[in-house]
């Protein structure tokens, strides 16, 4: 294993991470990392758990062909939804998924996750959204790439900026988060956890509840992301 190093363990400490955050059980997840340079992304070995995971275990594909290029561990099973998203986004540079308990929960119940107070705002510009059912067809085609093919449909239905919007929840299965690396990416998972138990247990406690007013999501989504951003220390 002496190509693409640091791309390997970076995806190695990204899978770590997940489990450490509590958003991966056994083999229920999975991060990848994209060196657009090389048109290449590192993503898990597939069926392998993510705290067991070494970086000689990381399997490097081409970003175009979907091939294998470097190493000898089969990759995810969900390595088409990955490429497809970074295909379609030349911005992202990470891409998570998971089958965290809070959001997962949301994904199966076919509902967006609504914009219920400030924590969400700080990451989410607005409800992170829940795609469409796969058609039968599409299960037994090409299921990975559609799942990749759907999220993308969704971002476009509702006209996200796939950096402001950095997650959605595939119908009856669970969550992808992406962001500009990989490290970024995890911390939208965490985050996308976090904010969906919190909406649940909102809506526990309210029963109903009305999303937080376009002002108030604004300005904290802004005050953390944009060239107007005032939040952490300037670098």
């Amino acid at each position: 294993m002496t190509r693409f190093v640091d791309l390997r363990e970076r995806v190695v400490r990204a899978n770590r991470a997940l489990v450490d955050a509590g958003l991966v059980v056994l083999t229920f997840g999975n991060a990848s990392a994209a060196d657009r340079e090389a048109g290449v992304i590192a993503i898990k070995p597939s069926g392998v758990a993510c705290g067991d995971l070494r970086p000689e275990d990381v399997p490097i594909v081409d970003l175009v062909s979907g091939a294998i290029v470097d190493g000898t561990q089969r990759p995810s099973s969900d390595t088409p939804t990955h490429v497809v998203l970074y295909r379609a986004f030349p911005d992202v540079g990470g891409v998570v998924h998971t089958h965290s308990p809070f959001a997962t929960a949301w994904a199966q119940a076919c509902r967006d996750l609504p914009c219920l107070g400030t924590t969400h705002a700080d990451h989410f510009r607005g409800p992170v959204p829940v795609t469409r059912a796969l058609t039968p067809e599409e299960i037994a085609g090409e299921y990975e790439g559609q799942t990749g093919a759907v999220i993308l449909a969704t971002l476009a239905e509702r006209g996200a900026d796939p950096l402001e919007l950095p997650a959605v929840l595939v119908a009856s299965h669970g969550p992808f988060a992406w962001g500009a690396d990989v490290e970024h990416a995890v911390e939208n998972a965490v985050a996308l956890e976090a904010v969906a138990a919190s909406a649940f247990r909102a809506l526990e406690l309210a029963g109903s509840l009305d999303a937080i007013s376009d002002e108030l999501l604004s300005r904290h989504f802004d005050r953390k992301h944009g060239a107007a951003a005032y939040y952490g220390q300037s670098t």
